[in-house]
């Protein structure tokens, strides 16, 4: 019966060797004696076949049943049958008897050299004594047999225990190593699945560090002690700010970096992960206390195409401590982390557009109410007033009250204009039906019927095309803002709104007046504070962001504005846009 072995055994190679040593002793011994015949070699050669078949056995990890013991008995009949066919004592082989000797002391230690060397003994006596009639020739085979199995067998005994010992560390080792991939596996389950899980920055990068150092050294006794340092640094306002750190002081933490030079510029420049030694002498790094005791260090940029986060870095004061293992693990948990700062940006940016769309609505609510307070409000009540008015001059003044009336009338004809303008803007009908075109001259159209405001309308039908119904929507309430910020502040005598091509990928929304104008950089300092009288601004700047396009805004006191919005028609023109940079690496 055969069975399969995982690792294979020194002992059967061991016993392998030494019976190829002999079989090469026995040979070159008989050459030598010139005592090569067919007739006499035929032990020899089934000794051979024999140590082929084990040595296929053995590099296959295949060890059939009492194989030990086959072994040695095998050894011991061919040997013997070797020893009487070769002339005994007298023979070139003579010493042949020590193969089965070797063999059982290597299987089988003391017992093993010592029974052999006597079955061999026994016969060496009766080839010696009975057959050639040697008997003090005899006598010292037999003892130097004995003495050799005694030797041998001592040897083997403690080389068994040698091997023995050998086989119990090697197999301690394995386990310990098997623990130690079980604690890595484990701990980068439990990173992936705290990542998955959680969309907290802060809580992200304990876990990114925590399980980096428990997979770098998985042994609990080792990690305690392990002056491994790690930060993970994120960019904030331009600069590198430590997020979560091991092993910084406090004054560390309080560090922050530019990424302009040394480790971090090479690492951000090449977006991948690098490795470096001397830490101390890096111009940004090396004023960090921590790291002034570390040789080596690791740095992994958090990078996603064109989004960059910050990096992740490790030192150490081993030379050597980041290994090609260690450094798989480091690239695999950098990148894991980068997915989850991904979705805690994503869930950032989700929470900051629902905050945006409340604000966006309440903002709407509140133009509604100063709307129609400072428009069909007033004129009800001026209305209502005028009624009463009226009333009283139809008592005494007849034709008066007419007069009254017919101002009434068109009061109340222009309050029913301003509302329908209003409902107007606030949905548009004719947009959905005819498009964003006829849409603009409409609000155009009824700007001059309203307000008698002129407002000249130019929209290439060739760009409107292009442009999906959900953008036309955003670009008329870009032009329906701009507008009416320039009806209520500019005092201006024309409007012109223009639409059209500018690359062919590109278009270029303008709404141009020739009114008062205004200081652009006071503006922007209340733009910034979201005061009241640039929330105009603020929404035509958010408007063009919808569509992925570029503000551009140009005013000064006494030269009229100039609004400019440019329109991507294609992913690639939006990534030019917005990513500048990238058109010129």
């Amino acid at each position: 019966m055969m069975q399969k072995f995982e690792t294979p055994y020194a002992a059967d190679w061991f016993a392998i060797s030494i019976r190829w040593i002999m079989l090469v002793g026995l040979i070159l011994s008989l050459g030598l004696a010139q005592k090569i015949e067919v007739v006499s070699m035929w032990p020899l050669g089934i000794m051979i076949l024999w140590n082929i078949l084990m040595t296929a056995l053995a590099s296959l990890n295949v060890r059939i049943t009492y194989l030990r013991q086959i072994n040695v008995l095998v050894d011991l009949v061919l040997a013997g049958v070797f020893f009487l066919v070769q002339g005994g004592l007298r023979g070139p082989g003579f010493w042949i008897g020590l193969l089965p000797i070797l063999t059982g002391s290597i299987y089988f230690a003391f017992l093993g050299a010592l029974i052999p060397a006597l079955l061999f003994s026994g016969l060496v006596f009766y080839m010696g004594i009975q057959v050639q009639r040697e008997f003090s020739h005899t006598l010292v085979n037999m003892g130097i047999l004995t003495g050799l199995s005694l030797f041998f067998g001592l040897l083997g005994r403690r080389m068994m225990l040698q091997m023995r010992q050998n086989r119990a560390l090697s197999l301690d080792v394995d386990e310990k190593l098997r623990i130690a991939q079980n604690e890595r596996m484990r701990a980068i389950y439990e990173l992936t699945s705290t990542l998955s899980s959680t969309l907290s920055y802060k809580r992200m990068l304990e876990s990114v560090l925590d399980m980096s150092a428990t997979a770098l050294n998985p042994d609990p006794e080792q990690s305690v002690n392990d002056p491994l340092v790690g930060a993970a640094l994120l960019f904030n306002s331009g600069k590198l700010r430590i997020g979560s750190a091991r092993g910084f002081t406090s004054a560390d933490m309080r560090a922050s970096f530019d990424g302009a030079e040394g480790v971090l510029k090479k690492a951000l420049d090449e977006g991948e992960s690098i490795t470096f030694k001397d830490i101390g002498y890096d111009h940004e790094l090396g004023h960090v206390i921590a790291l002034r005791n570390c040789i080596s260090g690791y740095c992994f940029p958090l990078r996603s195409g064109l989004n960059v986060y910050g990096v992740l870095l490790f030192a150490h004061p081993e030379p050597d401590y980041f290994n090609s293992e260690r450094l798989k693990l480091l690239d695999f948990i950098g990148k894991q982390a980068v997915v989850a700062i991904q979705n805690a940006r994503l869930y950032q940016d989700l929470v900051e557009e629902k905050e945006h769309m409340i604000e966006v609505h309440e903002e709407a609510r509140k133009k509604l109410a100063r709307d129609l307070h400072d428009g069909p409000t007033q004129s009800i009540a001026a209305m209502a007033m005028r009624l009463n008015i009226t009333r009283r001059m139809m008592l005494k003044d007849i034709e008066g009250a007419g007069a009254e009336i017919v101002k009434l009338e068109e009061l109340a004809q222009r309050t029913t204009q301003e509302i329908r303008h209003m409902l107007f803007t606030l949905r548009p009908l004719i947009l959905e039906s005819q498009g964003l075109s006829a849409a603009v001259q409409a609000m155009a159209d009824k700007m001059m019927e309203t307000y008698a405001q002129k407002v000249v309308v130019n929209i290439d039908e060739q760009v409107t095309t292009q442009l999906e119904m959900g953008k036309q929507g955003v670009i008329f309430y870009i032009i329906e803002e701009a507008v009416n910020n320039a009806r209520k502040h500019a005092s201006a005598e024309a409007i012109t709104v223009r639409l059209r091509q500018m690359e062919s990928d590109i278009a270029l929304l303008e709404i141009l007046d020739n009114g008062v104008g205004f200081d652009m950089k006071s503006m922007s300092e209340s733009y910034d504070q979201r005061a009241s009288s640039s929330l105009g601004m603020v929404n035509l700047r958010e408007r063009s962001e919808l569509v992925n396009g570029l503000l551009q805004i140009d005013s000064a006191p006494g030269k009229g504005t100039k609004i400019q919005v440019y329109i991507p028609l294609t992913e690639e023109a939006a990534d030019r846009l917005n990513h500048p940079q990238s058109k010129n690496k």
